[in-house]
């Protein structure tokens, strides 16, 4: 009886300690409000909602219209008949307008605007419509083919300006964000990463020096703007490798650095004021120096130099190796162009090198480079 006794006692014991146990782990759980009394803030969840407020009122659509001439089949056959009609000429080529799509950034309250060259080339008609409804005309106050950028103007009031990064700082893996009007479907968003900065030799622009993303980016992009996480602008969306012309994970962007020194000549000068050499060339390679018996040598090749240019009077000649502009070492063509490029004109540089098989040296005076056609 008493073993009985006992075996009860000990179990009630055990039943209160396990019943006390749990009332302490109830307390120390915290309590969840019921489910209408939870507030949704913005910092309690992961978003770029706030990055997207701030620029996306800067990014503007573009609708560019443009004059086609289409070639009647007729007239190519017998060219003559248009000669004797003239205008009248029922045989004679039909005109039609062409209206393309793109995106642009505000990047003053005044009303400058950064697009790509590729949007508005060509065109009689630019029609910019923001994302508050409000729609202008804008005219053109400069381009710049080598780099594929523009800058246009709107004569609009409260205009918002983006906010800019410094593209500098980039680093592989920063999280960016594309906005742009893609296929004209309206104002959109994407997001990825940085995936290489300081691209070149794509074959896009004289000069390049691209950031490659994995934000997606369509036709109707071009000229928008890519973001970091704060809304500040970090490039201009310009370009995708594409073989269906469609986005397939490789986007090229021109850095916002890149850009604001295009537009400050753009809109000082309607063009962009670069010094140029006179002088076209090709990288030194490894067949080239066992030609010429060198080794261990970089550089330029100089395969033309123009007539009457800075390179010419600087006594230049083709079959010269340039091996440093302005004690800086050139590497390959590319160092050449962006060089001198970023030197202004009347600017004198000095300019080492090898001539058969000798080092020399000599000063050049730039001047402008030539424009190309736009």
């Amino acid at each position: 009886m008493l073993r009985y006794i006992l075996t009860w006692g000990t179990a009630g014991v055990l039943i209160g300690l396990v019943i006390t146990l749990i009332i302490q782990l109830q307390n120390l759980q915290p309590a969840t409000p019921p489910l209408e009394n939870r507030t949704a803030e913005p910092s309690d969840r992961f978003s770029y909602s706030k990055a997207v407020k701030t620029a996306a009122p800067s990014v503007v659509s573009i609708k560019a219209i443009s004059l086609v001439e289409e070639k009647n089949p007729l007239t190519q056959l017998n060219p003559l008949l248009d000669r004797f009609f003239g205008e009248r000429s029922p045989h004679s080529n039909n005109s039609q307008l062409k209206t393309s799509l793109g995106s642009g950034v505000i990047l003053s309250e005044d009303g400058l605007i950064l697009t790509n060259y590729h949007v508005i080339a060509n065109t009689r008609e630019i029609l910019i419509t923001l994302m508050d409804g409000r729609s202008a005309k804008a005219q053109r106050v400069g381009v710049d083919p080598e780099t594929d950028l523009a800058l246009l103007k709107i004569n609009l009031k409260n205009l918002p300006a983006i906010r800019l990064s410094n593209s500098d700082q980039l680093e592989v893996g920063d999280v960016v964000l594309a906005i742009g009007n893609p296929y004209g479907v309206g104002q959109t968003v994407t997001q990825g990463i940085i995936s290489a900065t300081g691209r070149n030799r794509v074959g896009l622009n004289t000069y390049e020096n691209f950031i490659q993303t994995d934000a997606a980016i369509n036709p109707g992009n071009s000229g928008g703007a890519l973001i970091n996480a704060y809304g500040e602008l970090v490039a201009i969306n310009s370009a995708i490798y594409s073989q269906s012309g469609a986005y397939q994970g490789i986007s090229f962007s021109i850095p916002v650095n890149l850009a604001v020194e295009v537009m400050q000549d753009l809109a000082q000068y309607g063009q962009v004021v670069r010094g140029w050499l006179g002088v076209e060339g090709q990288d030194v390679t490894a067949e080239i120096l066992a030609k010429i018996g060198l080794t261990d040598v970089s550089g330029v090749l100089i395969t033309e130099v123009f007539i009457d240019s800075p390179a010419y009077k600087a006594g230049i000649k083709i079959g010269d190796i340039i091996t440093d502009i302005d004690s800086k070492k050139i590497n390959d063509v590319r160092d050449v162009l962006n060089t001198i490029a970023d030197s202004r004109p009347d600017q004198k540089v000095s300019i080492k090198g090898i001539r058969q098989m000798q080092s020399f040296s000599t000063t050049a005076k730039l001047i402008q480079r030539p424009q190309l056609s736009n």
